[in-house]
């Protein structure tokens, strides 16, 4: 695992110390003396983590933090917060500053890697989820990044999966009021339980009598529905390596016992906090995809999805000897609309015949709004003759029912041309099927338009 750590502290020697940790593991480490210096780094380089002393002269590590998180340009960027004293004041500082994580001087190494290991993995998600919202531009993503999901006072879903009662009791008792915490005892039960439920984290004991509690986290893994669900491992001391190859398998965190209620809060709400960022951008990516391939005046499919799909409906068709056609349509003298009512009535005209379009095509069929007035139709498993049949039955309904314009309800007469192919026997292709609906639709506007025409070849 390859990373590029932050290593920030006032004192020299304490982040030679880090570094030297972080070189032996492979990462690579950049440093910085000063809380200034820390956020230009972060501005300017590929950080991964940032390492962050709190206690630093002139602008301390608490300030530093709130500026990156405050940030949307540094605000993904995980930051670890290390403290010389261990107090529940400086855990609580850190946490409202929006710090992911913190450590107490002396750094012990287990818990050094194992925190950087697990938030590099988060932060490489999040990288590719950025990566993709990036990509198709229209997302909103600055919007998105100033969000502070750590302040949402919706409760957590929790499911913990533990054997011992006394543990289960005391783990309730510590997050009443702070978590919706469901509890099971075996971890079979835990297993499909976490997957048929929308849980923000799962947490796991270790201390199972006769199972192992690293099969279920890879199970858990394995699973699409539950790969992105944070997984935090309850050990018992002693327990490093087990913690290590959990660590190896994708757990996000771990807790040693005796478990201390500050700290099962602290990191419970560095994981939902994450989780919840992440799905919101997975989310919006899922969105913005969608919003890429539909016209958004019409809600029909656009002509970058038929491009797309167009192929694939043609080469299974033709894989399996199946007909094929296509539908090419054309509003007749839509700029004499535009020109008489305007831009919003042409659009209210286009909006109602896509409506039309979709009641009288098939769930199976592909509607799709080509640009401008023209729509394309692609239907499988049907045969020109009758391709043709519905051409002429959309072409009846849009030429009968004059359409309603403007905030009075002003009617006007519409009428459409289209021009109907369909996949030829033998050699054929996609450019070949859409040029002869094409030719076809020029014969219907030439030859007076209102009028369906098909070209067998």
């Amino acid at each position: 695992m390859t990373a590029r750590i932050l290593v920030v502290d006032d004192i020299p020697a304490n982040v030679r110390l880090l570094e030297v940790r972080l070189l032996a593991e492979y990462f690579e480490v950049l440093t910085a003396t000063n809380g200034p210096d820390a956020i230009e780094t972060c501005e300017n380089g590929k950080v991964d983590v940032v390492l962050l002393d709190a206690m630093m002269p002139d602008m301390d590590g608490f300030e530093v933090c709130r500026r990156l998180k405050s940030d949307p340009a540094t605000s993904h960027i995980p930051v670890v917060m290390i403290t010389a004293l261990d107090q529940v004041s400086d855990r609580v500082r850190g946490l409202e500053a929006g710090a992911d994580d913190f450590l107490t001087k002396p750094v012990n190494d287990l818990q050094l890697m194992t925190r950087v290991k697990s938030l590099v993995r988060l932060k490489s998600l999040t990288d590719e989820l950025r990566l993709r919202a990036s990509t198709t531009r229209n997302i909103g993503i600055e919007e998105l990044l100033s969000r502070n999901f750590a302040s949402e006072d919706t409760a957590p879903k929790v499911l913990l999966i533990d054997e011992r009662i006394s543990s289960v009791e005391r783990i309730q008792k510590m997050l009443r009021d702070r978590a919706d915490l469901d509890v099971t005892s075996d971890p079979h039960a835990g297993f499909f339980q976490a997957a048929e439920t929308s849980y923000e984290c799962v947490m796991i004991s270790t201390a199972f009598a006769n199972f192992d509690p690293l099969r279920l986290c890879s199970q858990l893994r394995s699973l699409d529905r539950t790969r992105f669900v944070p997984i935090i491992l309850l050990a018992e001391a002693g327990e490093e390596e087990r913690i290590i190859r959990g660590l190896e398998l994708g757990i996000n965190d771990y807790l040693m016992r005796p478990i201390d209620q500050q700290e099962l809060t602290a990191r419970l709400r560095t994981q939902v906090r994450r989780k919840r960022y992440n799905d919101q951008l997975r989310a919006s990516v899922t969105q913005t995809i969608e919003m890429a391939v539909t016209d958004g005046l019409t809600g029909l499919h656009n002509r970058r999805y038929l491009d797309s799909h167009l192929q694939t409906l043609f080469d299974r068709a033709v894989a399996r000897r199946r007909p094929l056609s296509v539908m090419i349509t054309d509003l007749d003298r839509f700029k004499s609309i535009n020109d008489a009512h305007g831009h919003d009535g042409g659009d209210e005209v286009l909006r109602e015949f896509a409506r039309r379009l979709r009641k009288n095509v098939r769930g199976i069929d592909l509607a799709c709004r080509f640009g401008g007035e023209e729509f394309v139709v692609v239907m499988p498993d049907t045969e020109g003759s009758v391709a043709e049949k519905v051409a002429e039955r959309i072409r009846a309904e849009i030429a009968q029912a004059p359409f309603a314009i403007g905030p009075d309800g002003k009617t006007i007469e519409v009428t459409v041309s289209v021009g109907v192919s369909s996949v030829l026997k033998g050699m054929d292709t996609v450019a070949a099927l859409m040029k002869r609906a094409d030719l076809a639709l020029y014969e219907a506007k030439s030859g007076g338009r209102n009028r369906v025409v098909a070209k067998a070849a």
